[in-house]
């Protein structure tokens, strides 16, 4: 049956349900973004990781597997940012997300390109930033999410973002069922986003190794925020690689960063001079620090080996808390489907302690 559970985002997007899947890198790929937008979602591909000269043979195969509406991510530090642009530009993809690199003039090409730009933000006054440069819709991450997070809980962010931007806005950072949906939308968002509910589906390309590992950890706090990666706070599952990172000292960390930067530098095709020019866009691009510059290619490289390889003990498992309440591996169809069953019945129960209160008032569905 057709859902009558339709916001703007469902409009702007061109998507039947108000569900993104995010751009995990290395995890998002063809495969799960085209599952999650066949399924009614709107799935972003991620291609902040994609290998130079890859970006449009993999456009071209999302094209392939679904017939719908997807974004694309990417990072303007990224050394094939202008490649993912360009891309993106010239196969009409809906959308982009991104952080805070792009400029306005950048935002600007994309809109006049008739690419929403929906960037996701941590902080009250970077939704505001961003805005002003031109985003069109705005993706909040509260802490409780996966990978690089901030400090403040969703149900914060969420209201002090929408009060602040006129735009539409949605909620990300724990959630993981219709009972979130239904409250996001209560609170005035247009739609979710999820990233660790769409890693733990059997379109997953993580191996099951690791899912297993996700699926074994059943304390949200075991699941938790260390800056001892990168240098800046992430959210991770905890395992004996995170507290191997966290007793390291400085000379330690610095020698293990100057072996991430060889091995990805190696596998990415960047030498010395590239790889010195890509830590310059990244302190050109946001807050980052020198420290947390050098320290950049631990990520990728640990990444990869947790989600790619699938080595839970020695390699990193990015995740949001939400992992802790997730019991099974659903397909992209099953989990949306359950999800938007799920938001109705909430809202019809709330539509109903209305209608008790003041006789005579409509429903909301």
């Amino acid at each position: 049956m057709p859902s009558s559970l339709h916001t703007e985002l469902c409009d702007r997007l061109g998507c039947t349900y108000p569900v993104v899947q995010t751009a995990m890198g290395w995890v998002a790929d063809t495969n799960l973004t085209a599952a999650t937008c066949n399924a009614g979602g709107f799935g972003f591909y991620a291609g902040a990781t994609a290998p130079a000269g890859t970006v449009e043979s993999e456009i071209l195969a999302i094209k392939a597997k679904t017939d719908k509406p997807f974004g694309v991510n990417f990072h303007m530090f990224q050394p094939n940012a202008e490649e993912v642009i360009a891309m993106v530009i010239k196969h009409k993809v809906r959308a982009v997300s991104y952080g805070r690199g792009p400029d306005a003039k950048t935002i600007k090409r994309l809109k006049d390109a008739g690419v929403i730009c929906m960037p996701t933000v941590g902080a009250v006054k970077h939704a505001v930033k961003a805005v002003e440069l031109g985003a069109d819709i705005i993706t909040i991450q509260g802490g409780e999410g996966g990978g690089h997070t901030g400090s403040v809980p969703t149900s914060i962010l969420l209201p002090q973002v929408l009060d602040s931007v006129k735009v539409p806005v949605v909620a990300a950072g724990g959630f993981f069922d219709g009972r979130g949906l239904a409250a996001a939308l209560a609170f005035g968002a247009v739609g979710i986003a999820m990233g660790t509910r769409f890693l733990m589906t059997t379109d997953s390309p993580v191996p099951r190794s690791a899912l297993d590992r996700y699926l074994a950890t059943k304390d949200p706090t075991a699941i938790k925020v260390t800056t001892a990666v990168d240098g800046l706070p992430q959210r991770f599952v905890e395992n004996d690689e995170i507290r191997r990172l966290e007793k390291m000292g400085g000379l330690s960390k610095l020698l293990l960063a100057a072996q991430s930067a060889r091995n990805w530098g190696k596998e990415a095709g960047v030498g010395p001079v590239g790889m010195l020019k890509l830590g310059l866009k990244m302190l050109q691009a946001g807050d980052n620090s020198f420290a947390q510059m050098v320290m950049a290619p631990n990520l990728p490289v640990m990444v990869q080996r947790g989600v790619v390889k699938g080595d839970p003990d020695h390699g990193l498992l990015p995740g949001g808390q939400a992992a802790s309440m997730i019991g099974k591996l659903e397909s992209c169809e099953d989990l949306i489907a359950r999800i938007v069953s799920e938001a109705e019945t909430r809202i019809r129960a709330m539509s109903g302690l209305v209608n008790e209160a003041i006789p005579g008032a409509s429903r909301v569905i």
